[in-house]
């Protein structure tokens, strides 16, 4: 069985479908991953031997702004993007019998088409609950089109949403289905997302609530095992005293917060913890040369976070959840999207606190630490890390894989199939 997965974002929005594609592999697919060119992204896919499908501009440059945004605002850049993925994963999908889109919206949008010209099974899977629509949560705004403050009934906002959608993609993701001869679309997001989605992620750290209008499949989180060590340099600082304060951003560059670097280390010093500063895509570094601060790059979280006091981060979907799995508890200072809910989710599980706000001052993040370092909260966090799953990955491959079965299934002559067996 051949298998291409498709996404584009950040790296909470690539490395779920890698641990997909490496749990795909083992269970005897042949699989590739179609995403943004980053050099990062290209290693983590070459570190496991998926190969890459390079797919639109980088995404590092787009975030913190070394490529200039296009003249024509979001509708511009979701056409480009539509096409990017249009181009890529129709070249990548022939003879393929799946594919599994995630990531920004145009991007899926670009691959649920060539998978319908194709006649390829295709699976729509959000990474957050908040993505799909639901009566229990609103849907995010989109640039220029905040949501309207006098509306409070979900449902409403998310009927607005379609409107929205149709407004920002709808015309170029038309004109690419013209292209190939498919027809037009009048509800764009319900068409890519489809009515029975999957959602990958944790049931206890972000579940799905019932009832809601789609058939919601769970799989929980996808997660890419790592294997590498901790440098000797890392250990010799985590060996020489008191669990330090974890704090990184990711893929954030943090332009809410000026100096936000000094404001966390002066924030962890106020409580009596050494900090462990990890640069991300803002860029973090450290303020002085005191012994108590340590400075690191790419680093293996699910090693790491078991030594450390506390978790400070921005609230990524994988960040917060490698963060449960080791029981650390967590401060998240939540910045876009999805951010708020995943920062909402450990202040109601009690495995840390949400900050209020994008923008930490020295104050409000120690106060934040407080809490995230008492002794309850740290018993909380390890209660919940047991309750985390790991096999994620292996309950939405197998979902795939048998989907793929079936259908090979029905499409077998009935004169070929097996004697005494029935061909549905």
């Amino acid at each position: 069985m051949r298998v291409l997965l498709s996404t584009y974002g950040s790296r909470g929005d690539v490395e779920p479908v890698v641990g997909l594609a490496v749990r795909l592999r083992a269970l005897g697919a042949e699989v590739r991953v179609c995403a943004p060119p980053d050099e990062e992204f290209a290693e983590l896919l070459a570190g496991v031997g998926i190969p890459l499908v390079p797919a639109d501009r980088p995404v590092r440059a787009v975030v913190t702004g070394a490529t200039p945004p296009p003249a024509g605002g979001v509708p511009q850049r979701a056409a480009e993007m539509i096409a990017a993925y249009f181009d890529a994963v129709a070249a990548a999908a022939e003879g393929c019998d799946a594919l599994v889109a995630t990531g920004l919206f145009p991007a899926v949008a670009g691959t649920r088409s060539v998978a319908e010209k194709l006649g390829i099974h295709y699976v729509y899977a959000g990474l957050q609950p908040t993505i799909l629509p639901s009566p229990h949560h609103p849907p995010h705004p989109y640039p220029g089109r905040p949501l309207p403050a006098d509306v409070t009934d979900n449902r409403v906002l998310w009927d607005l949403n379609i409107e929205s959608m149709n407004a920002l993609f709808g015309a170029a993701f038309n004109t690419h289905r013209a292209s190939i001869g498919l027809p037009p679309v009048d509800n764009v997001r319900d068409h890519v997302f489809t009515d029975r989605p999957w959602l990958a992620t944790d049931p206890t750290l972000g579940p799905w609530q019932e009832p809601a209008d789609l058939d919601v499949i769970q799989t929980g989180a996808w997660l890419l095992p790592d294997e590498r060590p901790l440098s000797a340099e890392l250990m010799a600082f985590l060996d020489a005293g008191t669990p330090p304060v974890y704090v990184g951003f990711g893929s954030m560059p943090m332009r809410a917060s000026k100096d936000v670097a000094r404001v966390a280390i002066e924030a962890i010093r106020a409580q009596g913890r050494r900090a462990l500063v990890a640069h991300g895509w803002a860029d973090l570094a450290l303020i002085d040369d005191q012994e108590d601060c340590f400075a690191v790059g790419e680093v293996n979280q699910q090693a790491l976070f078991g030594r450390v006091a506390a978790v400070v981060h921005h609230g990524g979907a994988g960040t917060t959840t490698t963060a449960a799995r080791a029981g650390a508890p967590q401060v998240v200072v939540p910045q876009i999207v999805d951010q708020p809910y995943w920062a909402g989710r450990v202040a109601d599980l009690g495995i840390g606190t949400a900050h209020d706000g994008p923008a930490p001052t020295t104050e409000s993040l120690s106060a934040a630490l407080g809490t995230a370092l008492a002794p309850e909260t740290r018993a909380r966090a390890t209660a919940v890390a047991d309750m985390i799953r790991t096999d994620g990955t292996t309950v939405a491959a197998k979902l795939l894989l048998d989907a793929i079965s079936r259908e090979k299934q029905l499409h077998v002559p009935r004169a070929a199939a097996a004697p005494g067996r029935r061909t549905m």
